[in-house]
């Protein structure tokens, strides 16, 4: 019985060749299995991809155009008529020109750029979206150090303003559209692009000998801004208007310019209420701050506005910060709360604002931080 129970169990229990080939059966038989599901999930992932990317590019066609949709009402077509030179014989030239406006109020206040409307223009017509033309057009005023002004088209009722956006919520890297009459004769063309750059300075200049203008925290976009273009909106997927078009790199592709939008809404304000460009005054001479120039001044901080001009008095007497207490040598770091750096310049800041409205300056004094409270005045 012995013996009987020793086969039984040896014939049980497998040979170890008859398991390394079951092993390798095995083996082979999982790997092919599993190359099977891997197969259909590498073409099943890449069909879902594919499908994906496809939803993806046809919903952001859907934005661009909804927001095209919603924002071409408010954009209007802008030409005008300038005193030009004189010919040969003496006698007087008109020169023309073209761009675009942005419907700011229901009752025709229209915002441009000052350079579509430059000194000189005695005659202005606007065309909206719809091709109703208008040629009882009014220059309000424009911005002394700003390429922004405003017209009025008188009688205007029952007209689509725009949304204003929060521009300093733009972040690099965020999709846009622009908007606008490209080369005078496209109107309401629409591009699209990103935010390439913030806080970027330009030395502008215009094609018919124009002075040069000195700007400051702009937009950089690489959505396509032509001649034509000017004073039209930079507008986010949301449809809010964040910019003003303004300029164009000639020597570069793809670099074009824009004014924040909150640098345009104190001025705005005075318009609406006023009905004329009101500018806010503080009254001091500044130099903005870099690491360089705080080393080398020794201004205790590297960002900000310091009253310091290389002239005898940075303080205009009788203004609001000679009122305030301002004085040669103070670092103003901050107006109501936001940051004073050479992205957003003092000037910026200002401009945010309208006369008779008060602000808390933060200051930097003896490399001691305070604030004090100042009442702006109307820019003379």
């Amino acid at each position: 019985m012995q013996v009987v129970e020793k086969r039984r169990l040896r014939a049980k229990q497998p040979s170890l060749r008859s398991l390394a080939l079951l092993f390798f059966v095995f083996i082979a038989g999982f790997l092919g299995a599993w190359g099977a599901i891997e197969s259909g999930f590498v073409k099943g992932d890449t069909q879902d991809i594919t499908q994906n990317r496809q939803t993806v590019v046809a919903q952001e066609g859907e934005v661009i155009a909804d927001v095209a949709n919603k924002v071409s009402p408010s954009v209007v077509s802008i030409t005008t008529t300038q005193n030009g030179t004189r010919d040969f014989f003496g006698r007087a030239m008109e020169a023309q020109g073209a761009g675009t406006g942005i419907i700011v109020s229901s009752d025709g206040y229209v915002l441009t750029n000052k350079h579509v409307v430059p000194d000189g223009t005695n005659q202005v017509e606007i065309v909206t979206s719809d091709g109703t033309t208008y040629d009882n057009v009014k220059v309000i005023g424009s911005d002394p150090s700003n390429d922004i002004a405003f017209l009025k088209i008188e009688g205007g009722k029952n007209l689509v303003a725009a949304k204003l956006g929060d521009s300093e919520k733009v972040r690099v890297g965020q999709k846009v559209v622009a908007i606008g009459n490209a080369l005078g004769q496209f109107q309401n063309t629409v591009t699209q692009g990103i935010i390439s750059g913030k806080g970027r300075p330009l030395e502008a200049s215009g094609s018919a000998g124009e002075e040069s203008e000195s700007l400051t925290n702009l937009f950089q976009t690489d959505a396509a801004i032509n001649p034509g273009n000017s004073g039209g909106p930079l507008v986010s997927l949301n449809g809010d208007i964040i910019g003003v078009n303004t300029a164009v790199a000639e020597q570069a592709q793809g670099i074009g310019f824009a004014i924040p939008i909150n640098d345009a809404k104190g001025l705005l304000k005075g318009v609406l209420e006023q009905g004329r460009v009101v500018k806010p005054f503080l009254g001091v001479q500044f130099m903005m701050l870099n690491k360089s120039v705080a080393n080398e001044l020794n201004a205790g901080r590297d960002s900000g506005a310091l009253i310091y001009a290389g002239v005898d008095d940075p303080v205009v007497a009788g203004s609001p910060a000679d009122k305030a207490g301002l004085k040669r040598g103070d670092v103003i770091v901050k107006v109501d709360g936001q940051d004073v750096n050479e992205g957003s310049s003092l000037a910026t800041r200002l401009n945010q604002f309208k006369p008779g409205d008060e602000v808390e300056l933060t200051l930097l004094r003896d490399k001691k931080e305070q604030k004090v409270k100042v009442t702006l005045s109307e820019y003379k």
